[in-house]
């Protein structure tokens, strides 16, 4: 996600669940003797989410349908079905799910009991279920696109129909679901809409259909995908087909009146890929895109093979061309860092925006003669009132009340990408650029740490870095930049 500035020159934002989590959390859903306990929402126990993600059980895929009339004021029926397999035994299972009503729940065929508490949906199967019993949950339901006074995220209404901005962890907003990035799952998108409208998901198309009036289109994703990644976009929208390298599929879409005018953007795309590529290796999906909405998000965001742009970021006369495409490589960069391989918690985040802040710096150093020294040193100048505003990179404060997205503060972006720069003097230009490499090839497609980060860097470089990431990581105060002594930070405000 990379904040929208709103004036110039201005920038104010854009695999498994542990074992022992798992043990700790699930007390609560395992089956016992005597009457069950009353249904309480529950979490996996992330620091800056407590209550989002579910224990006992591992998502495998989501096939999820929705039904479109055209009107953005009324809900969308929808059906939810999830293939899981339980971790643990449970007498219940917890989903993520808020803004819209559920009809009925069957699991396993059979029809289950179910009651909301707190933006949990908490179903009863009719039979208890064993660890390592495979289970398929089945949720009619609709979901409401309107906005609710504390909306943070889910569907985003635009000019001519919906997209979805589901980051951090609000798709429990437009189906249900286990909403944290530790469960990452494959996913299949129905989308049924009138025939004047395009639909697109993630993935690639695989199936459409006309029946009367209505249109059917069916999207399936090659890879897991975090439920914060999910992305369905419906309007008036032209898709735009080209080849990146390696014949990868490149699909953009764009509003059918912005086509020609948006091209001079959109063919800039596969050349961003093969940069991208020299830097990192392999593009890691089945296909990438951009998706330019005709809405007002504040952000842009990188949903998986089909990053979310405000339409009004490429028309904005006080940005220059460099800019914008350095915001373009910020986003394709998260498909690597993000999206392929996913922070284990969200405090693990900094992983994600450092490295797609750090890949949009070097792109405009290298692309456009931004010198990204010179960004660097303004950041260290900065970063200390960085860190006591948000936290250190790798512990940021959580959340303001109802505001999910506020953890996307400067340190998490520039502050973060300040850390990959201090590593890279650390540990010189050649041992960084492996570890850039080999940290999305070991963990492709599933989760990552920062200690698991950590540890890579360490046997990569031959030394015990645990004391460096203890400072530039955790510490209140920025260390001094290697190789750069005359670095000076601002004074503290009152001094």
């Amino acid at each position: 996600m990379l904040l929208t500035p709103r004036v110039k020159a201005s920038r104010p934002r854009t695999l498994r669940i542990a074992t022992a989590l798992l043990a700790a959390a699930t007390s609560a859903t395992l089956l016992a003797a005597g009457a069950p306990s009353p249904a309480k929402p529950l979490g996996i126990g992330d620091r800056l989410f407590p209550h989002l993600g579910n224990p006992g059980y591992d998502v495998m895929s989501y096939d999820i349908a929705f039904t479109y009339g055209g009107d953005n004021k009324k809900p969308l029926d929808a059906v939810t079905v999830i293939d899981a397999r339980a971790s643990a035994p449970l007498e219940r299972v917890n989903l993520d799910f808020a803004h819209g009503k559920v009809r009925s729940v069957d699991v396993n065929g059979e029809p289950a009991r179910f009651e909301t508490t707190g933006e949990d949906l908490v179903v009863t199967p009719a039979q208890p279920l064993s660890q390592g019993e495979q289970m398929r949950i089945t949720v009619r339901h609709t979901s409401d696109p309107a906005p609710t006074k504390d909306q943070d995220g889910g569907w985003v209404p635009t000019a001519d129909g919906l997209a979805m901005a589901n980051q951090a962890d609000a798709g429990h907003r437009v189906f249900p679901c286990n909403d944290h990035p530790a469960d990452k799952a494959q996913f299949t998108f129905r989308v049924t809409t009138p025939k004047a409208l395009t639909a697109v998901a993630n993935g690639l198309p695989v199936a459409t259909a006309h029946t009367g009036p209505t249109t059917t289109r069916v999207f399936r994703t090659r890879h897991p995908m975090a439920t914060e990644l999910a992305q369905v976009s419906i309007g008036r929208s032209t898709v735009v087909h080209r080849s990146g390298p390696h014949g990868l599929p490149v699909r953009d879409v764009v509003p059918t009146k912005d086509r020609k005018v948006m091209e001079r953007w959109l063919k800039k795309t596969p050349d961003q890929i093969s940069w991208m590529e020299g830097k990192v290796g392999r593009y890691p999906f089945e296909a990438y895109g951009v998706l330019m909405a005709q809405a007002q998000t504040g952000f842009e965001l990188e949903t998986q093979t089909l990053s979310l742009f405000e339409r009004d970021l490429f028309k904005r006369p006080e940005f220059p061309e460099w800019y914008v495409d350095s915001i373009m490589v910020h986003e394709l960069a998260h498909q690597w860092f993000g999206d392929s391989v996913s922070p284990r918690s969200w405090s693990d985040l900094w992983l994600n925006e450092g490295h797609a802040t750090w890949y949009e710096a070097l792109f405009a150093e290298e692309k456009s003669k931004k010198p990204l020294q010179k960004r660097m040193r303004e950041a260290y100048r900065q970063s200390d009132g960085w860190r006591a505003a948000g936290g250190p990179p790798a512990a940021p404060k959580g959340p303001a009340p109802g505001q999910k997205i506020s953890i996307f503060r400067p340190v998490v972006y520039d502050g973060s990408a300040l850390v990959l720069y201090a590593l890279r003097q650390e540990i010189g230009q050649d041992n960084f650029d492996q570890l850039e490499r080999d940290f999305v090839r070991t963990y492709r497609d599933g989760n990552a740490t920062t200690a698991d980060f950590v540890r890579l860097a360490s046997a990569i470089s031959g030394r015990n870095l645990s004391g460096f990431f203890d400072a530039w990581l955790y510490g209140a105060k920025t260390p001094p930049m290697p190789g750069h002594p005359d670095w000076r930070k601002a004074a503290a405000a009152g001094k």
